[in-house]
């Protein structure tokens, strides 16, 4: 038996995720301290006020607070508007889905209310298939009402403490980043706990009716999964969509042809493109997430529901998933205070390494708290479906399966920010190449893309291989949440970013001093490449979620093994390494159109509204806000449909054993797409801000911002920006949705699946 009793863990998981709402919220009223109104300020700790720095920087300059404070409800107005949009569409299919799901399940057993053999224990009655599809369509609209959440408080946050980001920036670049990073905490303990709390309250709630049936119980709650990365992958097209038409509108027009500054005022599309900044990067990369860390929870339970965790009734180990993720917000939370309370950046050049810190001491720490996890939360030796047969494994196994995703994590993330970030020699061998052109730009930018993916498949490959070997599909999904255990940093880091990005766009349009936008230009920068490493860790965990939602579909599916040669496998196989292809075309040639139209409206008003060169008129911003909202509602339909009709298809029509192989093959060439698409985009765009900041003699050489190098460095981050921030980041989504909507669909396609190989025999 474990130490920590049954009663322990079902205090100790609610607690850590309200201790997670409260510290957010803690937060939160630390930010909102800066006010976004002219004010005397009091004097400071040492008896002097701030008032010469600030007279020095503008400070007084009462006018320029106001435009901050406008600007900042215009991009929260625009991302607000578009959301809720989004979400109108995004909550007509759910509810469609959701009927889909409940008359497939139902129709298992003819929506019989009878209670029925276990899957994997025939000898015992569970309860009827119409329950799992009632319970499980429940799970699918807690899940994604879960996710849609996450992804709109991110965006609130973070449209709420741009300009508080701007404001801090005219005290010092320290001051800045403590309020960004503030806020992205907001976001990640928000999402964090919320995922935690709606689950465990799911989960005991479904309880209530299930009883002792602990395999219909947790099979049901696979919805939660399915919620939370359908919304997430309508949340990433779309806002990525949105985002990449924008920017690429604004930079192509703006800095290309009519050689004005990123973030110009008088350019039509910078609202736009900072509105975009929220609904992609933080909305979408929210929901994305908490996907994945719904997914890998899942996947998790699936199995111990089966081992001899769920067959003894033994709660505590069951939750050991919850516990490790429990663990994981007390330690990010430990690790948060590092950043903002124990120590104070003082320069430039410390924001990156006070980055990178934060996430070797939040894997540190985890590794520790996740050997107290095991040590207290699990009984010393156990039993892991493997299948068909039960696999003995010791405590000490778990941990290490679990440690070696959390391992693997870092070293995704350090490998992505070698090649993403312009103080390593890959982007800055990329900058070098913008002095022959564009051409050669793109050529070493592709190379750059490719080479990275080598490590990550290395420590993807190493961490499966190990945490099978111990623990089989358990295993693998205790690696995917050891992964994503530390995730509420990881968000902060992330969210951080498009924070400072906006910030920067704000000191622009506000027309502060030159010196406020070097401050802001070097927190984006850092923000960039952790925006990359937010990205590498999205994929990575993408992957190992999707093999231990793999393995649990094909034991639901009961197929007894998966073989290559089979004809059926591997055509899936083929047409599942083609899926992410065809997904990635579609997204890409939809940023391709929504921009086309972008730059057109663009120009068409530098040519017809007079003075808006000479900033003595204003643009028509609403106009370009209104071209991407409705290029990408519409353009989001089409990659979605792909992605959720596929699986259905697939095994009404071709039987569980195709479907298998379509799942093994998307993950395949999926994540490697991804990573590729995903560096290379960051590369070629710290590659371009690289030559902006000039700040090493090479850099200087091939600026300054004008320049024919930094043209050809513009357009390479143009080709990046649907890469990096639409495609990439969308294709992790793919892999984990096939699966996980394989395996709740799983029980239709096995009775009932196949249909064209039963009429062809």
């Amino acid at each position: 038996m474990a130490i920590l009793s049954d009663l322990g863990a079902g205090i100790l998981i609610p607690a850590c995720a309200i201790i997670g709402i409260v510290f957010s919220l803690v937060q939160w009223v630390l930010v909102s301290r800066v006010k976004l109104s002219p004010e005397r300020h009091s004097p400071s700790k040492n008896g002097t006020t701030e008032y010469l720095i600030e007279e020095e920087e503008g400070l007084n300059d009462h006018s320029v607070v106001h435009k901050c404070a406008e600007i900042q409800n215009a991009i929260s107005e625009g991302a607000t508007s578009f959301l809720f949009t989004e979400y109108q569409y995004v909550g007509i299919f759910m509810v469609a889905f959701a009927i889909l799901i409940f008359v497939f399940l139902g129709s298992v057993e003819g929506f019989s209310t009878k209670s029925q053999p276990c899957s994997y224990n025939k000898e015992e009655m569970c309860k009827p298939a119409l329950a799992n599809a009632i319970f499980s369509t429940i799970s699918f609209l807690l899940g994604g009402i879960t996710s849609l959440v996450s992804g709109f408080l991110g965006m609130k946050i973070a449209t709420y403490a741009n300009a508080r980001t701007t404001l801090e920036a005219r005290k010092g670049v320290g001051k800045a980043f403590i309020t960004a990073f503030r806020s992205g905490a907001v976001m990640g303990f928000l999402l964090a706990a919320n995922g935690l709390l709606v689950l465990f309250i799911a989960i005991n709630l479904f309880k209530i009716y299930y009883g002792d049936d602990w395999e219909g119980l947790f099979e049901a709650i696979t919805g939660y999964g399915l919620g939370g990365s359908s919304m997430a992958l309508f949340g990433r097209v779309g806002g990525g969509i949105y985002t990449k038409a924008a920017d690429v509108g604004a930079d192509l027009v703006g800095k290309v042809e009519r050689g004005i500054p990123e973030d110009d005022p008088r350019n039509p599309a910078v609202i736009a493109d900072n509105v975009g900044d929220n609904v992609g990067d933080i909305a979408g990369m929210g929901s994305d997430l908490f996907g994945s860390y719904a997914e890998s929870s899942c996947a998790a339970l699936v199995v111990a529901s089966i081992s001899s965790f769920g067959i003894n009734h033994d709660l505590t180990a069951m939750f050991y998933p919850l516990i490790i993720s429990s663990m994981g917000i007390i330690v990010c939370l430990i690790t948060t205070l590092f950043a903002t309370d124990f120590f104070e950046i003082k320069s430039v050049k410390e924001i990156e390494p006070a980055l990178k810190k934060q996430l070797i001491i939040s894997t540190v720490l985890m590794t520790a708290g996740i050997a107290l996890v095991s040590w207290i939360a699990l009984p010393s030796s156990f039993t892991i479906f493997n299948f068909g047969s039960q696999k003995v494994v010791k405590n000490w196994q778990l941990f290490l399966c679990v440690g070696v995703g959390l391992w693997a994590g870092l070293i995704i993330g350090f490998v992505t920010e070698y090649y993403t970030s312009n103080t390593y020699s890959p982007v800055q061998d990329v900058a070098d190449s913008c002095r022959t052109g564009a051409a050669t730009n793109v050529i070493f930018g592709l190379a750059l893309g490719y080479k990275s993916v080598i490590i990550p498949i290395f420590a993807i490959a190493m961490s499966i291989f190990v945490s099978f070997s111990f623990a089989a599909m358990y295993g693998i999904a205790v690696a995917a949440l050891g992964m994503l255990s530390t995730i509420a940093t990881g968000l902060a880091i992330d969210a951080y970013g498009p924070i400072s990005d906006n910030a920067g766009g704000i000191a622009e349009m506000a027309g502060m001093s030159h010196r406020i936008r070097e401050r802001t230009d070097a927190l984006d920068a850092a923000g960039n490449t952790t925006a990359a490493i937010g990205k590498g860790f999205a994929i990575g965990s993408a992957a190992l979620v999707s093999l231990a939602l793999f393995g649990a579909y094909v034991s639901r599916a009961a197929i007894s093994t998966v073989d290559v040669l089979t004809p059926t496998v591997f055509v899936g196989l083929l047409v599942g390494a083609m899926l992410p292809y065809w997904f990635s075309a579609m997204t890409m040639r939809s940023v391709g159109s929504a921009a086309l139209k972008m730059v057109e409206e663009v120009r068409r008003q530098f040519n017809t509204i007079p003075g808006l060169m000479e900033g003595t008129a204003k643009p028509d911003y609403a106009t370009c806000v209104k071209i991407s909202t409705d290029a990408s509602i519409k353009e989001m339909i089409p990659p979605g449909a792909l992605v959720m009709l596929t699986p259905l298809i697939v095994g009404i029509f071709f039987g569980v054993e195709t479907l298998s192989g379509v799942l093994a093959g998307s993950l395949v060439s999926g994540v490697q797409i991804a990573i590729s698409a995903s560096n290379t985009g960051g590369a070629w765009d710290n590659a371009k801000k690289y030559i902006e900041a000039g700040a090493s003699e090479h850099a200087k050489a091939l600026g300054p911002k004008g320049s024919d190098p930094h043209k050809a460095a513009v357009i390479g981050d143009t080709i990046g920006d649907p890469l990096k921030d639409t495609s990439g980041p969308s294709l992790n989504i793919l892999i984990k949705l096939m699966a996980v909507e394989s395996l709740v669909f799983a029980p239709f396609f096995a009775a009932h699946g196949g249909l064209l190989f039963k009429i062809w025999k």
